[in-house]
């Protein structure tokens, strides 16, 4: 853990709170980091600035403020602008994505809220634009951060100031059970 957490003090200047957190069980956490690596490769079939779109994303649904701080950063890093992240939660009327981002960016939607369900017409639109692996890795993407985004969330990890024009959730103070 000691070495994970000087790394990321060189790269953040400070440990992450989660990175603190997951830290207190070590073979979880190294599973999950293992697992983040392993999504977020340079050879992934998806391109760094869509993972990270999704990423944001799953994060805003979920309530996740710190996810949608850091992962927010790393769309700008990517290339990506604030002008996307700003219309994120408004994707599918939006000229700003393309559509293979829509459909990537609906999909992870189904995957993410409750009470949807993924269908044969989201998967239809995601081969449109992505092969059967690339799916495969969409699909673990999204369910590796409703993991992170739900462990943090849930545990209360505020944002670290990444990106102070992050797109935090609409109406964050009223979550339910508020």
């Amino acid at each position: 853990m000691r070495l994970f957490f000087w790394n990321q003090r060189r790269k953040y200047g400070a440990v992450l709170e989660p990175a603190r957190l997951w830290g207190r069980s070590p073979r979880v956490f190294l599973g999950v980091a293992t697992l983040y690596g392993a999504l977020d490769r340079r050879a992934s079939p998806i391109e760094p600035v869509l993972r990270s779109l999704v990423t944001v994303r799953v994060s805003q649904i979920n309530w996740c403020r710190f996810c949608v701080d850091i992962n927010s950063a790393l769309v700008l890093k990517r290339g990506g602008d604030l002008e996307r992240l700003a219309a994120l939660e408004r994707f599918e009327e939006s000229a700003l994505f393309s559509e293979r981002e829509k459909a990537a960016l609906a999909y992870a939607e189904a995957v993410t809220y409750t009470e949807r369900q993924v269908t044969a017409g989201h998967l239809a639109r995601l081969r449109r634009h992505f092969d059967d692996d690339a799916i495969i890795e969409l699909t673990a993407l999204v369910a590796f951060q409703n993991l992170s985004s739900k462990f943090n969330a849930a545990l209360g990890v505020e944002p670290q100031g990444f990106c102070h024009a992050a797109p935090q959730p609409k109406d964050a103070h009223l979550k339910q059970g508020d």
